[in-house]
């Protein structure tokens, strides 16, 4: 059943979600799933940088990456995470706050699976966010795993997979004149806990 808090349904975040993220899909032609995901380092100082939402239900919102990366080591370090999706042609905005948790092996395999094998190489070839001489020694690299699984599927790298954001916190902003935006906050103490939801100032 809906209940409303002033002119703001009180819904399931995820379904809220489900649906911005449709209207996103046929309001933005390229990339409607890319947001910005910061990590933590290990001093403190966060970064940040744009990747592509490959999944999401009611346990969370899942992305990909080689865990030897700058953001997989962050993550094994502190799995502190928070996503930020800007459907700027809808005037929307989500943000996500939560722990970012590995998927399982077998989800990370039928995704990968899905992937082109261009893509499926070059998770092989890549030390990703490591120093790189120069771009032939890449195309070194690529030319040699493409050479080895010639003829035959290009299995997943043990150090390539993904993780879940289990949130804590979701955030719906919607753009208003006079920089009177809508922001409505869900909140929960626990990933098995019930939402509380409240109105923020713009």
């Amino acid at each position: 059943m809906r209940r409303a808090l002033g002119c703001v349904a009180m819904d399931d975040p995820f379904a809220r979600f489900a649906a911005w993220y449709a209207d996103a899909e046929k309001a933005i032609p390229e990339d409607p799933n890319a947001a910005v995901l910061s990590t933590v380092g290990p001093d403190g100082a966060p970064s940040a940088r744009v990747v592509l939402l490959k999944g999401f239900d009611a346990q969370g919102f899942v992305f990909y990456t080689n865990f030897r990366s700058r953001k997989g080591r962050e993550l094994a370090g502190n799995p502190a995470a928070a996503l930020t999706f800007h459907f700027r042609p809808l005037g929307r905005q989500v943000r996500i706050e939560g722990r970012a948790d590995p998927v399982s092996a077998a989800e990370a395999d039928a995704y990968f699976a899905t992937r082109p094998r261009g893509a499926q190489v070059g998770a092989w070839a890549s030390d990703q966010s490591a120093p790189l001489a120069g771009r032939p020694a890449l195309e070194a690299r690529v030319a040699e795993v493409d050479a080895r699984y010639r003829g035959q599927a290009v299995p997943r790298p043990p150090h390539w997979g993904g993780y879940r954001l289990v949130p804590r916190c979701i955030e719906f902003w919607t753009g208003r004149e006079s920089r009177l935006h809508e922001r409505e906050l869900f909140e929960r103490a626990s990933p098995d806990g019930p939402w509380t939801v409240q109105l923020l100032f713009p």
